[in-house]
Parts: C-alpha cells; sequence; structure tokens
C-alpha cells in the first residue's frame, strides 16, 4: 500500500495531471487509489469534478483536528467518492492554506499527514497525494508521509534548475524524519522531442542525474487536452482515453508498478 508524494515546487509542471491521470491508469490494473489534495487552490478536487466550494469537511478538517488532538473528524470521515470506480478522494480548498500557520506550533508537526493516513493505508492499493508548489510544512508532511516520491519535470530549463533544490529538501527528510523514503523516479511532462531545446534539457537531466535517480522511460507529451480534462470533470484517461497522452500515463504506470 505505497503512499507516492507527487511534488515539484515549481508551478506548472504537471503534478494534479499526473496525480489524477496516474489514479485513473492504475484502476485498468484493478487498483484502488485514494487521491489526497494536499493543496490549497483544490485543482485535483476540481479535476475529480467536486466544487471545492461546498465542502464541509476536507484533509484541512482532519490536519485541524489532529493538531487539537481530536480525534474527529479522521480521515475516514472526510474520504468521499468520486465518480471513477476505484478511486476516492481526500478533498481540498482554501481553508488548506491555514494549515501552514497551524502546523508552526504543532506538536511533532512534521509527521501529522502520517498519522492521518494510517487509517486508511490498508484500504486501497496506491495512495497519492498531490502536493501544492512550494517546500513549506504541507510539502514536509506529505514527504514525511510517503515511501515514494514521484517528481514531474517539465522538459524546460527554468524547471530542470529548481530540481537540484527539491533533491536536497528529499535528502534532508530522508535523514531527519523518513528513512525509508524513496525516489520513485523524475518523469518529463509537456513534452515536445521536435523542439532542440526540449531535447537538451532531457539529455542534461539524464546526465546530471540519471546515475543516482530514475528518470521515467516514459514522456509526457505536450497536448491542449490536458488543459480540457479538468472542464469534464476528469483526467486524460476519461477524457480523451485513446489520446497519445493517455498512453503515456499507462505506460508510467506499468513503470511504477515494477
Amino acid at each position: 500500500m505505497p503512499v507516492i508524494c507527487v511534488t515539484n515546487q515549481k508551478g506548472g509542471v504537471g503534478k494534479t495531471t499526473t496525480s489524477a491521470a496516474l489514479a485513473h491508469a492504475l484502476t485498468e490494473y484493478d487498483h484502488r487509489v485514494l487521491l489526497v489534495d494536499w493543496d490549497p487552490q483544490a485543482s485535483l478536487t476540481i479535476t475529480m469534478g467536486i466544487d471545492p466550494d461546498n465542502l464541509k469537511l476536507t484533509g484541512y478538517s482532519t490536519l485541524a483536528a489532529a493538531i487539537r488532538n481530536n480525534h474527529r473528524p479522521s480521515l475516514r470521515d472526510v474520504v468521499i467518492p468520486t465518480t471513477h470506480p476505484g478511486i476516492d478522494l481526500v478533498p481540498s480548498n482554501i481553508e488548506l492554506s491555514q494549515a501552514e500557520l497551524d502546523l508552526v506550533g504543532a506538536f511533532t508537526r512534521e509527521l501529522i499527514l502520517r498519522d492521518m493516513l494510517d487509517s486508511v493505508r490498508r484500504t486501497y492499493d496506491y495512495i497519492l497525494v498531490d502536493c501544492l508548489p512550494s517546500l513549506g510544512l504541507l510539502t514536509i508532511n506529505a514527504l514525511s508521509a510517503a515511501d515514494r516520491v514521484l517528481i514531474p519535470l517539465q522538459a524546460d530549463f527554468l524547471a530542470m534548475k529548481g530540481l537540484a533544490l527539491l533533491l536536497d529538501t528529499i535528502i534532508r527528510v530522508r535523514d531527519r524524519l523518513n528513512p525509508g523514503l524513496e525516489i520513485a523516479g523524475i518523469l518529463f511532462t509537456m513534452t515536445n522531442s521536435r523542439t532542440l531545446h526540449c531535447r537538451e534539457v532531457m539529455a542534461v537531466t539524464r546526465k546530471a542525474f540519471g546515475n543516482r535517480i530514475k528518470v521515467f522511460d516514459t514522456q509526457v507529451p505536450s497536448s491542449v487536452r490536458f488543459k480540457e480534462a479538468p472542464a469534464a470533470g476528469g483526467s486524460i484517461l476519461t477524457y480523451a482515453p485513446g489520446s497519445e497522452g493517455a498512453n503515456a500515463y499507462r505506460l508510467l504506470a506499468k513503470e511504477m508498478m515494477k
């Protein structure tokens, strides 16, 4: 029952797209998946067809209760089904933005999400945590709770330059908080192999990091369909199941399952 943290401190690299699409791909192999929206922007919640403004309970509800040492609501109380069989969701909304302040003075503040997930870990085959674009306490909680880290990386020079800072954070979390944490790999997103810039960025990344971190063979191509899918209340696999992008995430699921 691995917990996979999907993270990159740079925004717009495909974290939410990857979380939703990978979850759908895993269900095609008969796995049950829990998605955790760990971003106040609630993009994953919206992608799964749920209005964050109409939610009474979210992941923040359980986080706030845990900080106050209350037992309710537990994460089980917060989990909601989605329209896609095999996928449940811990939703988010703007209230989660308060969490960074709440966590500052909390006891064992880096481990609260790990304790929250303990009650549901055995219910699912995979738990995917979609992180906000930050290296603050919410992301540290996600890394501390995770078994593996999946790093979506846009095939862009500036996105590549920030990778070293993220890897340094992962190493520090592994050394101090979560000794079992592994890097599942780097996933190139929004690729266009016809451009020299894209090919150069991928080559430089593989040369700089590939000897110590897995770089997935799967490459997710750039496509307008990824932007259209959330409006339809789903991932690329439900919106355009036969597309090149959908097939890329099926290949990623196979690599992850290995």
